[in-house]
This record gives C-alpha cells, sequence and structure tokens, in this order.
C-alpha cells in the first residue's frame, strides 16, 4: 500500500479520530473531544494507529489492539479501573481477548476507516 502524503495522512487521522469520537457517543462512552481540540497525545496516538494500519493492512484487528497498548506502555499508561490522562492509566489495557466486544468493534472500525481512505 503506498503512504499518503503528509495532508492526506492527516486528514485520515482526523477522520479516524471523529469517527471513534462518534462510535464512543453512540456508545454511551466518555465524551471525547473534536480533534481540534484533542491533546496532543491524543491525535499523536491516533496518528501511531493510522501508521500501524497502512503499515501491516493484513494485520488483525488483535494485533491493532497489541499496537496500540505497546505505545501506551511506552508513553507510561498502566492498566486502571478508569481512563485518567493525569494518572495514565486504561481499562482497556488488557490482551485483546478479554476485551469487550464492543471495543473490539472500535478497533475494526479504526482499521475500516483508515484502509477506505488510504
Amino acid at each position: 500500500m503506498s503512504q499518503p502524503d503528509a495532508a492526506r495522512r492527516l486528514a485520515i487521522a482526523r477522520t479516524v479520530h471523529e469517527a471513534i469520537r462518534a462510535w464512543a457517543a453512540a456508545h454511551g462512552q466518555p465524551a471525547m473531544p473534536h480533534w481540534r481540540q484533542a491533546p496532543r497525545w491524543m491525535k499523536e496516538s491516533t496518528l501511531e494507529s493510522v501508521d500501524f494500519v497502512l503499515n501491516n493492512p493484513g494485520a488483525n484487528d488483535g494485533h491493532q489492539h497489541d499496537q496500540w497498548m505497546d505505545q501506551k506502555k511506552r508513553d507510561g499508561w498502566v492498566y486502571g479501573p478508569n481512563k485518567d490522562a493525569d494518572k495514565k492509566t486504561h481499562p482497556m489495557m488488557v490482551p485483546f481477548a478479554d476485551l469487550p466486544d464492543m471495543e473490539k468493534r472500535k478497533d475494526a472500525l479504526l482499521k475500516a476507516v483508515v484502509l477506505a481512505l488510504a
């Protein structure tokens, strides 16, 4: 798969972020900020996830989750019962097989949006 230029990559990441934000709202999850108000760490996380899909289009959703967890661990995040950016805790810091079904679907959504736009 050819790599998009920087502007296209950013547009894909912004679209992924907004799709996941809409998904979270539809599932009663805590509100996420719009892309333009999102903190830098959130934008960088999305960009890394987009890059993973672009570089690994055949990877399964579990690999996408592993990439996300590796990224979070590298940035100092750990498992916690609540998502807390200040404490760097997240309840989805568990193996893919242990995720709730709707969280697994979120990984699939991320991949589908990236591949549709790449």
